[in-house]
């Protein structure tokens, strides 16, 4: 079944599936994992998987090929679950509790990501001998989801840090960085790989040669139009490696909404339709609690292709979308065009919806997250 098919209102009425549901289909993921490996190719492709954990993805990515990046001991358990290697694994999060460093460590996984003194001490402690990637804080003010001054370090500081991991005995093993959540520049990667020259450069003059370039995440996917296509970025990025100070051994990446967003439709029926003044305002069985987070993070609104069970071509007219719950700040959505005659219990389709959706969906109110379907793949 491909994307377009997935999304077609009239494949997705029949899935005989109780709504709210989430269906993925896996052979868009295969897909979206075999393109990102021929747009950058001999990077080793690390799943984000905190973007969606579900086991059938995990377990559709690791048949491709892929290797996985984690933030905590519960995502490895996920993954060796699958039977995964901790060897390759990265846990790249830069502020980890110790137990779970030694936790991980024990368990195989070699190289850990950090930003600070406290972060190596805390490594060295629990991973003796570990390889550190150190994380830079880059220009990450063209992606939809920045990362502000949370995570990452400068050059001058990463230069030092580095030059300590090695005095506590650890690998000064790599660079990394993160350009933001849906990043919409190749610019923000073409500027961030020089930084990471300039710091691979100063640390040849420490006799340190850095193992691993990881070009972290921020690899957008495709929602209505703009963001640049995973062939532009892969264009930009080898362009820029060619020009590092010497070629790193090993060249990672992080990607997750790129692999999984498109996969997925989120379906909804409505519960509820109100004039409020000059307002319409549609309400759902899926709001911000429930799944549909991210448009409530990004300041100007979320674009999820939609849907509707209605005909296609029918009048329209501007829309508020809300959730279900009581909660004053559950609204997905403003001014979107749907067809003008939808009524309670006809069903909203939320295209690209695979990313974040899951991992972020509850039981807020007493209203039930979307069901998990998966089609297609190795089920």
């Amino acid at each position: 079944m491909s994307v377009a098919a997935l999304h077609a209102p009239a494949i997705l009425q029949l899935i005989d599936v109780p709504t709210p549901y989430l269906v993925t289909n896996l052979d868009v993921v295969a897909d979206r994992y075999a393109r990102f490996a021929a747009a950058l190719p001999g990077t080793r492709i690390h799943y984000a998987m905190k973007c969606n954990s579900s086991a059938e993805i995990l377990r559709t990515l690791a048949t491709a090929g892929s290797a996985f990046e984690i933030s905590s001991i519960a995502e490895l358990r996920m993954l060796q679950a699958q039977g995964v290697d901790p060897a390759d694994v990265l846990y790249s999060h830069p502020i980890k509790a110790p137990g779970m460093i030694a936790a991980a460590f024990g368990a195989g996984v070699r190289r850990f990501g950090f930003d600070s003194p406290n972060e190596l001490a805390k490594i060295s402690e629990n991973a003796p001998g570990a390889a550190v990637h150190v994380r830079l804080r880059v220009d990450d003010s063209t992606s939809v989801f920045p990362a502000g001054n949370r995570f990452g370090t400068d050059l001058d500081e990463a230069y030092d840090l580095m030059l300590l991991a090695r005095r506590m005995g650890l690998t000064p093993y790599g660079v990394t960085f993160h350009v933001g959540s849906q990043c919409q520049s190749t610019g923000a990667w073409r500027s961030a790989i020089r930084m990471a020259g300039e710091l691979m450069d100063r640390l040849l003059d420490e006799g340190i040669e850095l193992t691993m370039l990881d070009l972290g995440g921020g690899f957008p996917a495709t929602y209505v139009a703009g963001e640049p296509s995973i062939e532009q970025l892969g264009q930009v990025i080898a362009s820029e490696i060619a020009l590092l100070p010497y070629p790193p051994a090993v060249v990672t990446a992080e990607p997750g909404r790129f692999l999984v967003a498109e996969a997925s439709v989120l379906a909804a029926k409505v519960i509820g339709r109100e004039l409020r003044g000059a307002e319409h305002w549609l309400y759902v069985e899926v709001g911000a609690y429930h799944g549909l987070m991210e448009p409530m993070q990004s300041p100007g609104g979320w674009d999820y292709p939609m849907s509707t069970s209605l005909p296609e071509g029918s009048p329209t007219l501007p829309f508020t979308i809300a959730g279900p719950s009581g909660h004053a700040t559950d609204v997905v959505g403003y001014a979107i065009p749907l067809p003008a005659g939808l009524a309670v219990g006809d069903t909203l389709y939320f295209g690209s919806a695979g990313a974040y959706t899951l991992a972020y969906a509850s039981n807020f109110n007493g209203f039930a997250p979307p069901t998990p379907v998966f089609v297609g793949g190795i089920g």
